[in-house]
This record gives structure tokens, sequence and C-alpha cells, in this order.
């Protein structure tokens, strides 16, 4: 009853001149989508350090360096997960490995795929792992995933992107285990609410 008398005294006209849109916030508005439009770079995803010495002849030694500091990135912030079962729910069979260190056993995904940009600008190149799923429970099945769960539009097919240069800022490391659906239930959240930008992770 209360919230309804409440209600009742709301001027709505007041509301409404108060929180209408002025021109001078439109045009701010607009600037701000223009920078981050015009902010976005090229990036393609390669599978090998083949494929990308292929597809750019004059930078092998380019694709072998991003290529290492991928795999070097992967090991460092992919989910891990206690059991063989937990990584296989999240990224399909046979798509874990796992690995013994100091830390203890763990099992991580297989890195699938590798992201670059300005690869053919001398020592400005940018390079992050990528992973997919083939599990028919994951949210983001055939796609292209990054280590903290964005989801990058198309399937596996798709190699070239235009991606803001925060995807390539580095991510935080992870040192314990998640439990079965804790990735997937990252992803979901990151698509809900458009979180992409954001660097979290399920870290250290």
């Amino acid at each position: 009853m209360t919230t309804q008398k409440r209600t009742r005294t709301i001027d709505l006209g007041r509301m409404r001149k108060h929180f209408a849109v002025k021109p001078l916030a439109l045009g701010v508005a607009s600037v701000l989508l223009s920078a981050c439009s015009n902010d976005r770079q090229p990036a393609q995803v390669y599978t090998s350090v083949d494929e990308c010495s292929s597809d750019n002849p004059d930078a092998t030694s380019q694709c072998q360096a991003a290529y290492q500091q991928a795999v070097d990135e992967a090991s460092r912030t992919s989910p891990k997960f206690s059991s063989e079962y937990d990584c296989e729910y999240e990224f399909g069979q046979n798509q874990c490995r796992q690995v013994t260190n100091e830390s203890g056993s763990f099992f991580m995904p297989f890195m699938a795929g590798f992201m670059v940009s300005q690869l053919l600008s001398p020592n400005r190149y940018y390079s992050q792992p990528l992973f997919t799923s083939y599990s028919p429970y994951s949210p983001f099945r055939s796609r292209w995933v990054s280590a903290d769960g964005y989801v990058f539009d198309g399937d596996i097919r798709k190699r070239n992107y235009r991606v803001s240069p925060s995807q390539f800022k580095p991510k935080p490391a992870v040192t314990r285990t998640m439990s079965r659906g804790g990735f997937g239930s990252s992803v979901r959240a990151k698509s809900s609410w458009g979180s992409s930008s954001r660097s979290g992770g399920w870290g250290g």
C-alpha cells in the first residue's frame, strides 16, 4: 500500500524534463561512440605458425614469436580444473591436457588458435591465446573465446576481426582450479552484461 501511495505522487512531467537528453549530451555520446569505433584495430586468428607465415611471408619470425607469446599466456591465464572430466565438460572430449608444476597437478584446455594484431609493425605486434569448445554443454561451442571468457562474434571459421586494444592487455594469472561449469558461467555473465572490455578473471 505504501508503495502505491508514493507512486501516485510522482510528477511524470518533471521526471521527463529532468532526464531529457540535451543536444550537447547527444553530441558527446556521438563523439565517444566514434572514438570507440575508431579505436578498434585489425586482428587475425591463426591456428599454427605455418598458417601465419603463409599469410605473412615477410613476417615469419614475428609469427613464431607471436605464437610462443600466446603459448606462454595460455599457460599463465587459461582456466584450470582439478579433474579431466570437469575440463572436458567445458571444452569437449580430448580437448584438455594434464599439467604438473610447483603448484600441483591440474587440467587445462589446449590452445586452439592465437590472435595477432599489427604483426608487420616491428616489435609492436600483439598476441593472445584463443580457445574453443566441442562440448554440447558449452555456450561457446565452435566459437573463439579468450582466456578470460570473452567470446568473439562468428564461429571458428572467421579469422579476421576488428578489436579494441584492451583485448591484448595482460590478463590475471590463474593459480587455482575452478569447478565444472565455472568457465561457461563466466562466459554467460560477460555476454549478458556486455562486459567483454573488463580484464577481470577467476585468477589468483
